[in-house]
C-alpha cells in the first residue's frame, strides 16, 4: 500500500510539473513576437467563418462537412484534435476552382461521437465510406495531420480516383514510422511515450484536457485568438468527449507499435515514391512533422512533387499562414488543370 501511495504521489507531482512546464510554453509562444523585424506586418487571421454544415448519416452516425461549389472535388481533411474549422481561412482562395468539401472526422467538430476506441481502423471505414456515399470521383485531397493518414491510405488503395494530393504537417517519412524510440526526436519520443503511460497520459489528456487547452495553442507561432481556441474546445467539454482525443497520439507507429499504423504509414510511404500524381508538399520553419529535412527527403524520392515553403510555422500551419497555403494551392491547382 506505502509503495502504492508513494506511486501515485509521483505520478501526480510528475503530472504537475509537466503541467506547469507546457503552459510556461503556452505563455511564451503566446506572447513572443516571432514576426518581430519583418518588414510587412503579419496579416490577421480571422476567427469567424462564413461556411456552413451539411449533415450525412455514416454508418449509422451523422458526419458534418462543408460543401460549397461545383466541378471536380477538392477535399479538406483535418487531423488531431481540430476540425473543418481549421481550413476557414485556406478554402476561400480555391473557390471557383472545384467543389470544396471540408468534413469534421467522426468525433470530432460537429459530427457524432458514436462509442469506440478511435484506432485508426474505428476511423477509416467512416472516411471511406463518406467518400463513397457523396459519390467522390477524382478527388484532390488537401491532407494535415491524421488527416493525412486517412487521406494517403485511402489514395494508395483507390489512386485511379485521385486528381492530385497537396500535404502539410503530415504523418510521413521520414519521422515516421520510427523504427526505434531513439529514431524518433527526443522531444517528441518523451511526450509519446508520457501519452502512452496510462496513469500520466489519461490525467493529462482525457481528465485535464491538456492537449485542447495547451498543446494545440502551443503548437501556433501567432497567438491564437480566444474564440478560434474556443471553436476547438467547444466539442470536447465532458472526459467522455476526449476519448479519441487521447487516441490520435497513441496511433502514432513508433518501435513497431502500433502495428496497424506502422503498416499503413511504411505502405503509403512506399507508395508516394512510386505514384506520378501530382503532389504538392508544403512546409513551414521550424514546423514539426514536416521540418526543412523532411521536405528535403521527398524532393530527392518523389517523382512529380513541388516543393512550397509557406513561411513560419509549428504544426497547425492553417492557424499561422492560411494565405500563403491558400496562394500555393490556387496557383499550383491551376497549373495541373490546364
Amino acid at each position: 500500500m506505502k509503495s502504492l501511495l508513494s506511486s501515485i504521489l509521483a505520478a501526480t507531482a510528475f503530472i504537475a510539473t509537466i503541467g506547469a512546464f507546457a503552459n510556461a510554453q503556452e505563455i511564451k509562444s503566446q506572447e513572443q513576437n516571432y514576426y518581430k523585424g519583418y518588414k510587412v506586418a503579419p496579416m490577421d487571421i480571422p476567427s469567424t467563418t462564413k461556411y456552413t454544415h451539411e449533415y450525412v448519416d455514416i454508418l449509422g452516425s451523422k458526419m458534418a462537412y462543408i460543401d460549397i461549389g461545383e466541378g471536380d472535388p477538392i477535399l479538406f481533411l483535418h487531423g488531431q484534435p481540430t476540425s473543418s474549422y481549421l481550413w476557414r481561412n485556406v478554402m476561400p482562395h480555391l473557390e471557383g476552382q472545384g467543389r470544396l468539401i471540408a468534413p469534421d472526422n467522426i468525433g470530432f467538430g460537429k459530427s457524432d461521437q458514436p462509442e469506440m476506441d478511435y484506432t485508426f481502423g474505428d476511423q477509416y471505414p467512416y472516411f471511406e465510406a463518406f467518400v463513397k456515399k457523396l459519390d467522390l470521383k477524382n478527388i484532390t485531397l488537401v491532407v494535415h495531420d491524421w488527416g493525412s493518414g486517412l487521406g494517403l491510405h485511402y489514395a494508395r488503395q483507390h489512386p485511379d480516383n485521385i486528381k492530385g494530393i497537396v500535404t502539410m504537417e503530415a504523418l510521413m517519412a521520414p519521422l515516421l514510422p520510427a523504427k526505434t524510440w531513439e529514431d524518433y526526436p527526443k522531444h517528441k519520443a518523451k511526450f509519446s511515450k508520457m501519452i502512452r503511460s496510462e496513469d500520466v497520459g489519461r490525467k493529462m489528456v482525457i481528465e485535464d484536457n491538456w492537449f485542447l487547452k495547451v498543446a494545440v495553442p502551443a503548437a501556433i507561432v501567432r497567438p491564437l485568438d480566444k474564440a478560434a481556441h474556443e471553436e476547438y474546445l467547444k466539442p470536447f467539454p465532458t472526459e467522455k468527449s476526449r476519448i479519441q482525443v487521447y487516441q490520435w497520439p497513441k496511433e502514432l507507429p513508433i518501435n513497431g507499435e502500433p502495428a496497424a499504423t506502422e503498416k499503413v504509414i511504411s505502405a503509403y510511404n512506399k507508395w508516394l515514391e512510386e505514384t506520378e500524381i501530382p503532389w504538392l508538399y508544403l512546409y513551414a520553419t521550424p514546423g514539426s512533422q514536416n521540418p526543412p529535412e523532411a521536405a528535403d527527403y521527398w524532393e530527392k524520392r518523389a517523382k512529380n512533387i513541388q516543393i512550397t515553403y509557406i513561411g513560419n510555422g509549428i504544426h497547425y500551419v492553417q492557424e499561422d499562414q492560411p494565405y500563403a497555403i491558400g496562394r500555393a494551392i490556387h496557383d499550383w491547382y491551376r497549373r495541373i488543370n490546364k
